[in-house]
């Protein structure tokens, strides 16, 4: 078995886990065997050629690689944590920042990322007001809502690049076919009709990348979106600490210069 081969077999179950291309054959049996099923797609997949189906199979892989590592990567654990925030409050309360920020340092969070930002910021300047204090604290919440956002959106663009892709090699095939009609007269142009057919089958495999992508893409981004506001709750509730913190600060510096 050839490179070629081991490649088209290898590129034809990436689309066998995204869509069953099976349902594009024009005579399918009720009953197949998965081996002859697997067959049928292969045979649909070399048709197309392998000058565009293998950026095809490229973005078919990246796409499953995307969808794996988002499953794992955005949820609740990755963005704000329950145990995270009790010992946030917890140290905010104790005025032990120096703690919290050895704490923000273990955590992988971007709650941690963005109190780190903050009390970094505050203990390097001790004379800053609690305004400039807040806008640290929001530029860099604003910054960890846009990687989340940004990371999603390679699928996003997955889904736009495949159609495109497959659109290409149609467009080719009919040109192909097209040049056919013109060096041929008669009935021999009903025999344009297969490469016809061979030309469509790019512009279908770039449907079957795009969509589960689109769908894959619209609930991730539900997800962050979902993610985002949670972060943004939880970063209210620490600035509310430490405002809290700043006015107690405040209240007894005032006092000793009034006992003085």
């Amino acid at each position: 078995m050839n490179h070629r081969s081991i490649f088209l077999r290898f590129t034809a179950l990436l689309f066998a886990i995204q869509f069953p291309l099976s349902a594009f054959a024009q005579e399918a049996e009720p009953k197949r065997s998965a081996a002859e099923q697997a067959q049928s797609i292969l045979d649909y997949l070399m048709e197309g050629g392998p000058l565009l189906m293998i950026p095809l199979a490229l973005l078919s892989f990246i796409a499953v690689l995307l969808i794996i590592f988002y499953i794992f990567t955005i949820r609740q654990g990755t963005v704000v944590s329950n145990k995270f925030m009790n010992a946030a409050d917890a140290l905010i309360r104790k005025q032990d920042y120096l703690g919290l920020i050895a704490v923000c340092n273990r955590e992988n969070e971007c709650i941690a990322r963005i109190v780190y930002k903050t009390l970094d910021f505050a203990t390097k300047n001790p004379t800053a007001s609690f305004d400039e204090v807040r806008e640290v604290t929001e530029a860099e919440g604003t910054r960890q809502a846009s990687i989340l956002n940004n990371r999603i959106g390679y699928l996003n663009d997955i889904s736009r690049v495949a159609p495109m892709v497959g659109l290409f090699g149609t467009v080719i095939g009919m040109i192909k076919a097209f040049n056919s009609m013109g060096e041929t007269a008669g009935a021999q142009h009903m025999e344009l009709a297969p490469g016809v057919a061979q030309a469509l089958v790019t512009t279908a495999a770039g449907l079957v990348v795009s969509i589960p992508s689109l769908i894959f893409y619209s609930i991730f981004r539900g997800k962050v979106q979902k993610l985002i506001a949670e972060l943004e709750a939880a970063m209210t509730h620490i600035m509310a600490l430490l405002a809290a913190q700043y006015k107690r600060a405040n209240y007894k510096a005032s006092a000793r210069k009034s006992d003085d």
